[in-house]
C-alpha cells in the first residue's frame, strides 16, 4: 500500500452560495494556451505527429471548484453535471462555462481520504425519467443512489445499492452507462486485498446493475459482479465497438489500463501489472505510479485519454483499429495544470473536458482553485 494517498484529504471547507453563476469563457490565463509539454513512452517525434486526436489547445472553462470528481453530460448536450468530493455539491456547467449549483447529495460523508461524493451518471432516458445516479460514501459504506433532476434542481434521494465497504482509501467510485443500458460502477478493495478475489464481495470489482439496483441480466456470477481482481479502478469508458475499458491505480509499481471482459480476473492482489499467473488477465498498458496514478478516462476517435493525478499529465493512448491492442502512449501537459482527475468527451464536438484536483491534500492548493479545462483535439 502506498503510504500517502494520491488523492489526499482536504483540510478546510468553504461554502459557496447556491445558485451562483460564474462564466470564464474566453479567459485565457498566461501559460494556458498551446500544446504544452509532450512525452511519449517509445514514440519518435515523427510517429507522434502522425497520431490522430492530438490535443492542440486548452481553454480554462470555469473555476471556483474544490476537488471536482465526477462529470457527466445530459443526453441533449445542453450541460454537464459536476460533483465535488468533499462538499457533496452538484453543479450544472454549460458548454460555455456558466456554472450553477443545483443541489447536494444527502447522507454523504468523507473518509478523510478518497471517499465522499464521487461518480455521477445521467440516465440515457433522462428526457423521460429525469433520473441521475451518484456513488458516494455514507455512514455504513459506499452507496449508489438515484435522484431526480429537472434541469434546475435535485430531489428524491433513493438508495439503489449499498453494502460496498468503505475505507480511508481505495473506494473506486466511477459510474457510467453502457451501450446495453445498464449501469457500471467501479469499487476499490477498501484496503482489504482479499475482497478483490471474493466473488461474493462488492469490493475490488466492476459492477453491472439495473437502474433499480438489481444485478444486470447475464452477469457472469449471477450477482452484481462483472469483473474482479481490481485494486482501485476509477476510469470507465466504452469504445466504438461497445467494449469497456478501465484505468486502475496500482500499489507501488504499476498503474494499469485494462480491457474489461465479463467474468475476467484482473489479478489483484496476486498481480500488479503484467504477470504470467494462470487465470489472470493482463493489462493492455502499464505505467509506473509516478507517471500516472490515473483516475478518469474518456474515449474519442478510437483514442483513450487518461487523466493522471500524481503524474500530472493527460495520456493519449490510441486503440489499434478494432483490435484489442493499444499503440504508443503519449503524455501531454506534463506538470502544466497540476493533478488531473476526470476527463470526458464533449458531445458532438472534437473536445474534451478535463478537471483538476489541486485543492486536495496532495495538491495543497486553497479551496475553490480547481477548474474545468476545455481541450481541443486536432
Amino acid at each position: 500500500m502506498r503510504p500517502t494517498s494520491k488523492h489526499g484529504t482536504r483540510r478546510t471547507r468553504r461554502t459557496l452560495t447556491t445558485g451562483t453563476a460564474v462564466s470564464l469563457t474566453g479567459l485565457l490565463l498566461a501559460g494556458l494556451t498551446g500544446l504544452g509539454p509532450a512525452q511519449a513512452d517509445t514514440a519518435t517525434p515523427a510517429a507522434t505527429a502522425a497520431v490522430v486526436g492530438v490535443p492542440t489547445s486548452v481553454t480554462p472553462l470555469t473555476t471556483g471548484l474544490t476537488i471536482p470528481w465526477g462529470v457527466d453530460w445530459l443526453p441533449d448536450g445542453s450541460h454537464a453535471l459536476v460533483t465535488e468530493r468533499d462538499d457533496f455539491r452538484v453543479w450544472k456547467v454549460t458548454p460555455d462555462g456558466i456554472k450553477t449549483q443545483v443541489g447536494a447529495v444527502p447522507e454523504s460523508q468523507t473518509t478523510n481520504g478518497e471517499g465522499g461524493l464521487m461518480g455521477v451518471a445521467v440516465d440515457p432516458d433522462w428526457a423521460t425519467n429525469h433520473h441521475v445516479y451518484f456513488m458516494h460514501t455514507a455512514a455504513e459504506g459506499n452507496r449508489i443512489a438515484r435522484m431526480t433532476y429537472d434541469g434546475t434542481s435535485l430531489s428524491g434521494y433513493t438508495v439503489i445499492l449499498q453494502g460496498i465497504r468503505k475505507a480511508t482509501y481505495h473506494n473506486g467510485g466511477r459510474l457510467a452507462f453502457g451501450p446495453d443500458g445498464y449501469l457500471y460502477a467501479t469499487t476499490g478493495d477498501a484496503q482489504n486485498t482479499a475482497l478483490a478475489q471474493d466473488r461474493n464481495s462488492l469490493n475490488g470489482k466492476i459492477l453491472r446493475l439495473t437502474t433499480s439496483g438489481d444485478p444486470a441480466p447475464g452477469n457472469p456470477f449471477g450477482n452484481h459482479v462483472y469483473s474482479l481482481g481490481h485494486r482501485n479502478p476509477q476510469g470507465l469508458a466504452f469504445d466504438r465497438n461497445g467494449r469497456l475499458w478501465s484505468a486502475e491505480f496500482g500499489n507501488t509499481r504499476f498503474d494499469e489500463l485494462n480491457l474489461i471482459k465479463p467474468g475476467a480476473n484482473y489479478g489483484w492482489p496476486t498481480c500488479e501489472g503484467t504477470c504470467s499467473v494462470a487465470g489472470m488477465t493482463n493489462p493492455k498498458k502499464t505505467w509506473t505510479t509516478g507517471e500516472a496514478s490515473p483516475s478518469g478516462i474518456a474515449i474519442a476517435d478510437n483514442v483513450v485519454y487518461m487523466a493522471a493525478q500524481r503524474g500530472q499529465r493527460l495520456w493519449h493512448i490510441p486503440i489499434e483499429g478494432d483490435t484489442e491492442n493499444v499503440g504508443t502512449a503519449t503524455a501531454y501537459y506534463v506538470g502544466t495544470y497540476g493533478r488531473l482527475r476526470t476527463v470526458v468527451k464533449v458531445p458532438g464536438s472534437e473536445q474534451l473536458w478535463l478537471t483538476t484536483t489541486n485543492a486536495d491534500a496532495n495538491g495543497g492548493q486553497p479551496d475553490g482553485t480547481d477548474r474545468v479545462l476545455r481541450v481541443t483535439l486536432g
